[in-house]
């Protein structure tokens, strides 16, 4: 699963590496959890220009009686997008981007949980494969929220956890943004684990299971990655 991230880089490079024309006002994020807002990208109505927009990180289907459904549904699992109910409408029509550069994963080792911080071997920021969907209460209180997709990890992460979030290449960014591609079958091959070679998992600071912190701290190395990431 993916249940923390990072997004650290700044405004200016986050509008690069998305082909933004603007970004929200952002600070660094070492912490981001399920429940916060979070910032993502997504077609805008401009031809061929890209939007920032925060949502709510837990996908609160159109449909649901009550909004605390999106707690349970912060990820979507790639196998079973495109016929479970939270999540086929979304995955035909509303795809998003959500930036990071890194998250979080906890392995077990004997009694404790050992948590690792996943990122490119680039340091650059990338794109987690994101749906978007939009709530309205019965007073008119409207919400939109996101899910992020997960897949089987790759021979480096497997070691650490049997999933992993969906990265997207920057040459996905426009297939998957595009309103007009509907057809699963041109999504679905989308939906695969990033590259074990491009990837390092560090062990860090237990202080980040606490989310209310959200500081450098969290990303305290505890000694020097292995080849194996773990």
């Amino acid at each position: 699963m993916c249940g923390r991230y990072t997004l650290t880089c700044t405004p200016e490079v986050l509008a690069e590496a998305f082909r933004l024309e603007s970004t929200p006002h952002l600070h660094p994020r070492y912490n981001v959890a399920p429940s916060q807002w979070v910032a993502s990208v997504r077609a805008g109505l401009r031809e061929r220009k890209h939007e920032a927009v925060m949502l709510r990180w837990g996908l609160i289907p159109s449909w649901a009686k009550d909004p605390a459904m999106g707690m349970k549904l912060i990820n979507a699992r790639a196998e079973t997008v495109a016929e479970k109910p939270s999540f086929r409408k979304p995955f035909r029509e509303r795809r998003c981007l959500v930036p990071a550069d890194g998250y979080y994963e906890w392995k077990r080792e004997g009694a404790r949980k050992q948590p690792y911080h996943i990122r490119l071997n680039s340091e650059r920021p990338f794109a987690f494969a994101g749906l978007w969907d939009r709530w309205t209460g019965a007073d008119g209180k409207t919400i939109e929220s996101c899910a992020i997709l997960t897949t089987t990890p790759n021979e480096r992460l497997a070691s650490i956890h049997d999933r992993m979030p969906v990265i997207l290449p920057p040459v996905a960014y426009e297939p998957w943004l595009d309103p007009g591609l509907r057809d699963a079958r041109h999504l679905v091959p989308f939906l695969t684990s990033y590259p074990a070679d491009a990837m390092i998992a560090v062990p860090v600071s237990r202080l980040v299971n606490d989310p209310r912190v959200d500081d450098a701290r969290c990303l305290e190395a505890l000694d020097e990655p292995s080849s194996s990431g773990a």
